[in-house]
């Protein structure tokens, strides 16, 4: 199965940018769908954003459409997130996961892989 990482979580401030990744090991990357969810304290873990194995495909949280843009290089075996214009509420932990098959899936037991999580900090 495969191993994801995350990284580039920070601290940033309302109305700046960040972009998180997801480094995969140990499977085929390239043929799974790519999908972020994220978790703020106290709250459900939520469908963020999440992108086909071709990257023809690309679904996104209403309220980070416009904002946020999932990538994927797959001789790099990462997906990316790239978050703009960001807002408070965007604080949360930032997971990856991915799964088999279309990446039309919002729900999290949807998917059967995991990162460990990276915090994305919004200061207003």
């Amino acid at each position: 199965q495969v191993q994801l990482v995350e990284s580039g979580g920070d601290l940033v401030q309302a109305g700046g940018s960040l972009r998180v990744s997801c480094t995969a090991a140990g499977g085929t990357f390239e043929y799974l769908a790519a999908a972020w969810f994220r978790q703020a304290p106290g709250k459900e873990r939520e469908f963020v954003a999440s992108i086909d194995y071709s990257s023809l495909f690309k679904y996104y949280l209403d309220s980070v459409k416009g904002r946020f843009t999932i990538t994927r290089d797959n001789a790099k075996n990462t997906a990316y997130l790239q978050m703009n214009s960001m807002k408070p509420e965007d604080t949360a932990v930032y997971y990856c996961a991915t799964r088999d098959g279309s990446a039309n899936f919002r729900r999290s037991l949807d998917y059967d892989a995991w990162g460990q999580g990276t915090q994305v900090t919004v200061s207003s």
